[in-house]
């Protein structure tokens, strides 16, 4: 298992330790046939067959060719596909090169910012350890399901902040709040000078539950959108920003040219292109989940939180072993899993899991199982 200690200041730690087993400098790929890596949350299907088709027939010029500076191309699809204006888009190499790029940019170390808590650790991390900003926590309780009371939010918004930043559908609760909900909320908050709504598992909740076009006509709304997870193109590092054209235009100097490369404009055009091919993965995720949640109760995990996305969030029973007892038995026989406890102070004894094809969690479900029974 990773050692955590080497990710408290400099570095967020985000799971991805099955690369240990390959090797980072990539001289063990084989080991990708044999492990199970759960603790990251790529999709479990292939990227749509039209892209892998052309990225293959042209890699060599593909790899050798400077892609188009802004990539201009995939921010006419984004506004076609999408159904918001081009000046509205900014685009980004992957979520957190947007994060890293405007959070800075906004706040310093008198700023007061709101987090949920458990969520995507990022934020507080670049929140608390990079600039410094003074973080406040709004807590998701264990004994209410980890379920966001959207009243409540809207009552500490009005104390004044510089930033809320809001994961839906959260990680790693996977629960999801509804469009509409969220914007009789955002229309009512006047305390709070930009909110930014991440966005990275919308289109398993559906991809009409978007706040993309509500953020465009709005002061103070910037909706993060990654395409890693939902397109299958976590490698290849794509993301964009949507908010009004004003707000957009004062941030695009921080991103500089040739931001996003090549492939990864191509993937990520295509992509948009192929919305029915993906909507039956996301349908097929949805019965993969929910097979998976059965099985796990079935197990005796009885704490399993009912998230949208394409991973479930579970706590042990009381009298298990130790998390990190029962995840190092795990990656023994090749299964990585998410320890989620550096994701929130108010989380502990709770494992993340991603979803995989049918086949990959039956192994997975029998590898946890002999773990914690061992």
């Amino acid at each position: 298992m990773p050692d955590l200690n080497l990710y408290n200041n400099s570095t967020c730690f985000h799971g991805g330790a099955f690369f240990e087993a390959i090797g980072v400098e990539f001289n063990n790929l084989k080991r990708k046939e044999t492990i199970i890596n759960a603790d990251v949350l790529d999709a479990w299907f292939p990227p749509a067959p039209k892209i892998e088709k052309i990225i293959q027939k042209d890699l060599g010029w593909i790899m050798k060719t400077s892609p188009p500076i802004h990539a201009e191309g995939l921010i006419r699809t984004i506004s076609s596909r999408r159904n918001i204006d081009r000046s509205s888009i900014l685009i980004g190499s992957g979520s957190s090169d947007l994060i890293f790029r405007i959070l800075p940019y906004w706040l310093n170390s008198s700023s007061k910012v709101l987090l949920l808590d458990p969520t995507y650790g990022e934020y507080s991390h670049i929140l608390k350890n990079i600039i410094r900003c003074k973080v406040e926590y709004f807590n998701l309780r264990r004994e209410e399901g980890y379920k966001l009371n959207t009243d409540n939010l809207a009552k500490k918004l009005n104390e004044e902040f510089d930033l809320f930043v809001w994961v839906n559908p959260n990680n790693p609760t996977g629960l999801h709040i509804k469009k509409d909900e969220m914007e009789i909320l955002l229309t009512n908050t006047k305390g709070c000078k930009r909110i930014w709504i991440d966005e990275t598992y919308i289109e398993y909740a559906g991809r009409d539950q978007s706040l993309e076009r509500f953020a465009e006509k709005s002061e103070n709304i910037f909706i993060c959108k990654s395409m890693s997870k939902v397109y299958a193109l976590s490698g290849l590092r794509a993301a964009y920003l949507c908010a009004s054209p004003l707000n957009i235009e004062k941030l695009k100097s921080l991103i500089p040219p040739w931001s996003m490369s090549l492939p990864a404009q191509i993937a990520a055009t295509f992509a948009l292109q192929e919305e029915d091919y993906y909507i039956k993965k996301y349908q097929a995720t949805h019965a993969l989940r929910d097979n998976l949640y059965l099985k796990l109760k079935g197990l005796g995990i009885n704490e399993v939180i009912p998230g949208v996305a394409n991973f479930l969030t579970f706590h042990l029973p009381e009298g298990s072993k130790p998390t990190s007892l029962i995840l190092a038995k795990c990656v023994k026989n090749n299964l990585y899993l998410r320890n989620i406890s550096t994701m929130g102070v108010s989380v502990n004894n709770a494992i993340r899991m991603a979803v995989k094809d049918n086949t990959t969690n039956n192994k997975m479900l029998k590898i946890f199982e002999n773990s914690i029974k061992s």
